[in-house]
């Protein structure tokens, strides 16, 4: 009995630890300021969104950084009006100069600010997208794109930390688009310029599934559980005499 009793206690230990790992990961995992599309050509012109999700329970992200890589400058960076927000324009000089449709280019974007109007912003539970219309992307194999998010109670969450190639995802990192070369074939899905409402849902659609998955594995595991329980308590309760 003690040993039936023992075991249950420990499945039900795994279980509690199981379901908090896999749901932090699957949290820390959608929590990230990314850029969608995440792919672009070398050479291209593309419309991309920064994602920034809310990550507080109680405050609102109410300023956005976003800091263009100063290894890859790109000659045209245009934004699109977010309601409720103004954005700041920063420029650079750049050596060499970039070369735009034949004309030499001797400033370049380094910094795009997002600031919301005020008891506006991103409040907990939502996300926000800021478009960007860039070109011609850089010569270069990744543009990685360093972001500070403030919120309304002064903290910022700086997302600058950048990957390493066969090492873990770094716990605060910065959004990165790929480029493939000018003649390199497209990937799937590589060519929708810009992220849409369809891009939404499928993002949303995997969220849900995600979601699903993870509550269907506790869900099992706790049934595992459960039935090591009545199982001992069968054995301990004597057989009804009839």
């Amino acid at each position: 009995m003690i040993r039936l009793r023992r075991s249950a206690t420990v499945a039900a230990l795994t279980l509690a630890a199981v379901a908090t790992t896999v749901l932090g990961m699957a949290a820390s995992a959608s929590a990230h300021v990314t850029i969608n599309p995440a792919e672009g050509k070398q050479g291209g012109y593309g419309r991309f969104a920064f994602r920034v999700p809310n990550e507080s329970d109680t405050a609102s992200t109410v300023k956005v950084e976003v800091n263009l890589p100063e290894n890859a400058p790109v000659g045209s960076v245009s934004t699109m009006p977010v309601p409720g927000w103004t954005v700041a324009v920063e420029k650079r000089k750049v050596d060499p100069p970039i070369e735009v449709h034949g004309s030499q280019l001797t400033e370049a974007v380094s910094k795009l600010t997002f600031t919301a109007a005020p008891n506006g912003g991103v409040k907990p539970g939502e996300f926000q997208e800021f478009p960007v219309s860039m070109g011609p992307l850089p010569q270069v194999d990744t543009m990685v794109f360093k972001v500070l998010q403030t919120y309304s109670d002064g903290n910022v969450s700086r997302w600058i930390e950048e990957p390493t190639p066969g090492a873990e995802e770094p716990e605060n990192p910065a959004p990165v688009l790929k480029l493939a070369a000018e003649n390199a074939p497209a990937s799937p899905g590589a060519s929708a310029p810009a992220a849409t409402a369809d891009d939404d849902d499928d993002d949303a659609g995997s969220g849900a599934a995600t979601a699903l998955g993870v509550a269907g594995l506790v869900a099992g595991l706790a049934g595992l559980v459960l039935g090591g329980l009545a199982f001992a308590r069968t054995r301990r309760e004597p057989a009804a005499k009839s």
